[in-house]
């Protein structure tokens, strides 16, 4: 009897400890458009949740939420995002802005519209780590409008401190093969080199967020030195 009971206390206390560290997941919050949401893909070939597979790879306790939506704009973001506003947040990756600019949205509006949802997901969340996912317009015309969208992103990152994806499309817009047949939305390839483009940048923030200890304890790598 008395070793049943001592198998059952030491079986116990592992099962503790592991749903002590499953309910410790650190999470991430993705608001963008159809970019992120993995038009015409299935939801697992978006590069949010290839994303989520590389965390958890690398041993980083995270739970991704995908909270973009195809034809997502600033303003809908912000209608959107107190739904999102209930759980905490440890990262916010956002990624809008570039269906404003297709409908000519002001540029000075576009920024305020991110500015707001910055704001709010701070306002909650005092300690998130913000990144800021920079697109670009297609360069037909070297307008005033085309290079002040395209700044707009490095200065909300660096006014809100944040960490910027200069470019989600590099090495994937205007490649066919990295494409759908529309030519703007990327295929299951094109996915997986968005979600290279922003785990070069996630990596060290998540490493960051995630205390040293934590991964040490479920035996994940050590943290790397240097930057990518």
């Amino acid at each position: 009897m008395r070793i049943w009971l001592a198998l059952f206390c030491i079986t116990w206390s592992i099962l503790s400890v592991e749903n002590v560290h499953a309910g410790a997941a650190k999470t991430i919050l993705v608001l963008g458009d159809s970019l992120s949401q993995g038009f015409g893909l299935a939801p697992g070939e978006a590069y949010p949740m290839l994303l989520a597979r590389k965390l958890h790879a690398a041993g980083l306790n995270f739970q991704v939420t995908n909270a973009s939506a195809t034809g997502g704009t600033t303003e809908g973001g912000l209608e959107r995002l107190p739904a999102h506003l209930k759980r905490r947040i440890d990262i916010f990756i956002l990624e809008l802005g570039i269906n404003d600019a297709f409908r000519g949205v002001p540029v000075n509006e576009i920024q305020n519209n991110l500015q707001q949802i910055i704001d709010k997901v701070k306002g909650r969340n005092p300690n998130v780590r913000v990144l800021i996912v920079g697109m670009q317009l297609p360069s037909y015309a070297a307008d005033d409008y085309i290079s002040s969208f395209g700044k707009m992103f490095a200065d909300l990152a660096a006014k809100n401190g944040s960490t910027l994806v200069p470019y989600l499309l590099q090495g994937v817009a205007g490649d066919p093969s990295k494409n759908q047949s529309d030519g703007i939305h990327p295929n299951i390839a094109g996915q997986k080199i968005l979600a290279e483009t922003v785990w070069d940048v996630l990596e060290p923030v998540a490493r960051q967020v995630v205390p040293l200890s934590s991964r040490g304890e479920r035996g994940a790598p050590p943290t790397k030195s240097g930057s990518h």
